[in-house]
């Protein structure tokens, strides 16, 4: 009886159910749109600060495709294995290839000694950095501003700061990218800091230990793999950025390129950005492999 007394008033509810479901539908699809108008005007504006305009575009492609038309080799297939002194063979197209490797040699220890001395320095300050692990908030905003500072001030500006100050040459580039990996994973680091899980460290504070001892014992091996992931990270990037510190004199074989680009040496421009695209390949490669391999560990290293 109490069933088929409740039964008439279901359609009611489904109905006001429904009505609500599509008032916030309606809801939804007015916010969406007036989002959507917001990010277009402020496209439109941003295209018509920075003149990014669609006829520039257009004038502008089939003269970069000019460009790399001439950077192409002229290889000649009756030739292509002969000496480098045979015009349109490889070995002439990679005449220099010696004193390229080694440049390229030089750019990757240049991004190897930053990238270690960099992230040395960012896991020395990320436990500063972290809101729910610096000992006191003044420590924090100090800390935080400080990395904003070395990862917001371009690579080039503080190579070129170097070059003035010691000179042409790899300590330049090496002390810019240190800088800069700083900051750049002092933020990742504290931000994995402030995620971990607290209880070891609360453990380690049971037993008398201090702040320190809380962050080297209680929290620094929870998030050691992960640390290690980004260092890795930083490296491959690394690589990259001090091939473009040498246009500033800051070492490397950033210097040669400059040098072939300024002077319109085409072919050697190509060969150039061939072998660094291999190098760059090969680092990423074993990176991933490395990371692959600490990523099959985390678990192991975060249950110590």
């Amino acid at each position: 009886m109490e069933a088929a007394l409740a039964r008439p008033g279901l359609p009611g509810i489904v109905e006001r159910g429904e009505a609500a479901f599509q008032a916030a539908q309606r809801e939804r699809r007015r916010a969406t749109l007036l989002w959507g108008a917001m990010l277009l005007v402020c496209a439109l504006v941003a295209a018509r600060v920075s003149e990014f305009y669609p006829e520039t575009l257009a004038a502008g492609l089939p003269r970069i495709g000019e460009y790399l038309w001439r950077t192409l080799p002229s290889f000649r297939a009756e030739v292509f294995f002969s000496d480098w002194e045979t015009d349109g063979s490889f070995a002439a197209w990679m005449y220099r290839a010696d004193k390229w490797l080694w440049l390229i040699f030089e750019t990757s220890q240049m991004a190897l000694l930053g990238t270690l001395f960099g992230t040395a320095i960012s896991c020395a300050l990320c436990f500063l950095a972290a809101r729910n692990l610096s000992p006191a908030p003044w420590v924090y905003h100090v800390t935080r501003r400080f990395l904003e500072f070395c990862r917001t001030v371009p690579e080039i500006v503080f190579a070129l700061i170097f070059v003035w100050a010691f000179g042409v040459g790899p300590l330049a580039g090496i002390l810019a990218i240190i800088i800069h990996t700083a900051g750049a994973n002092g933020k990742l680091f504290a931000e994995v800091a402030e995620n971990a899980d607290t209880s070891a460290m609360e453990g380690v504070r049971a037993a008398g230990g201090n702040w320190l001892q809380r962050m080297r014992f209680g929290v620094l091996p929870m998030v050691l793999p992960n640390f290690l992931s980004y260092a890795l990270l930083r490296f491959e990037i690394n690589v990259r950025g001090a091939s473009v510190l040498g246009f500033v004199g800051a070492g490397g074989i950033g210097e040669e390129l400059y040098h072939v680009i300024a002077f319109n040496y085409y072919e050697e421009i190509s060969a150039i950005l061939v072998l660094i695209i291999l190098t760059v390949a090969c680092i990423d490669m074993l990176s991933e492999r490395l990371r692959r391999g600490l990523a099959a560990e985390m678990p192991r290293g975060a249950a110590a």
